[in-house]
């Protein structure tokens, strides 16, 4: 058929069709971008229980954990407990290219592995800052507020790498020694964040209640322990396909986020892995730092008990 191709074993289906709406991109398109990036997105993925966004047509995006019944044999994965769902979740584990492949096939096209490896799931490999600007002037103050999480981050003496989202926002990425424990790296990323918004209250806020944030970016630190965030060179669905993609410090005030699509990534990288390149290497967490962050309130618990505050307030 017109559109079909085989490659690494895997056939793929229906290349021409438009990936979604707005994207201004094929199927094709994604393929062919996931594939010219594999050396790059694939040690991103690696041993990390993956969700994936998947976009069919006629249809609204949907994250995929679980993997379907029709998944090959081929494709590696792991169990893992749902606390939500109170169930078991059999991820998986894209470590080769045939499995990418598969993905890409699936119209899979946002991949969001977690922070953690199977087979070390009780340490984080990173500590990750969330910035997530407002709907208005969003990168600008997105960038603005990245450049805080840097000067907390060098005040506590640690060091973090940045990409867009491949949205609005920024992702602040510091690798952490790999006898660091979840609970101690999850402590750690609330105090950076709040040492962040005390450096220019203004402008920042961890305030995890939207109503209570106002005009300002909000440095989310609920990104931890078995939480996902977006693969760097990940596709996302948003208008114009962009990538999340990995910016130096020095670059970051003169990029968009527009700036890296499906069409424009891969040529952008050439022969390099500027995510590799620009990662620190992995950092100790000192006692202090986990100490402070012990002392912040986790950001969902509080949120849920003042919500919970404000409803009996307003039934009051």
């Amino acid at each position: 058929m017109i559109g079909d191709e085989v490659r690494d074993g895997v056939s793929l289906t229906n290349l021409d069709q438009p990936l979604f709406d707005g994207a201004e991109a094929t199927k094709r398109d994604l393929v062919d971008y996931l594939d010219a990036v594999r050396d790059r997105i694939i040690p991103e993925l690696r041993d990390r229980p993956l969700s994936v966004i998947r976009v069919l047509r006629g249809q609204a995006p949907f994250m995929q954990k679980n993997v379907p019944k029709y998944t090959p044999p081929w494709v590696r994965t792991v169990p893992l407990w749902a606390e939500s769902s109170r169930r078991e979740v059999s991820y998986a584990l894209c470590n080769d290219r045939r499995t990418l492949l598969w993905f890409a096939n699936q119209r899979a096209v946002e991949y969001h592995p977690t922070l953690i490896r199977a087979d070390r799931q009780a340490h984080p490999t990173y500590l990750v800052l969330d910035i997530d600007p407002p709907p208005t002037d969003a990168f600008r103050l997105a960038v603005r507020a990245a450049h805080l999480v840097r000067q907390a981050l060098a005040d506590a003496g640690l060091a973090g790498a940045v990409k867009t989202s491949g949205a609005k926002g920024v992702h602040v990425f510091v690798p952490v020694e790999t006898q660091a424990a979840i609970d101690d790296v999850a402590a750690a990323t609330r105090a950076i964040a709040a040492r962040a918004e005390r450096l220019d209250p203004a402008l920042a806020t961890t305030a995890y209640i939207r109503e209570d944030r106002g005009n300002k970016v909000f440095l989310d630190s609920t990104r931890a322990g078995g939480a996902t965030v977006v693969a760097a060179y990940s596709p996302r669905v948003r208008p114009g396909a962009p990538v999340s993609f990995p910016v130096a410090w020095e670059e970051l005030d003169r990029v968009t986020p527009a700036d890296f699509t499906v069409h424009t990534a891969a040529r952008l990288i050439a022969d390099g892995d500027p995510w590799a390149d620009r990662m620190p290497t992995p950092q100790p967490l000192s006692s202090d730092i986990v100490e402070e962050g012990r002392a912040i309130p986790v950001a969902r618990v509080q949120a849920m008990h003042e919500g919970k505050r404000r409803a009996r307030a307003r039934r009051g």
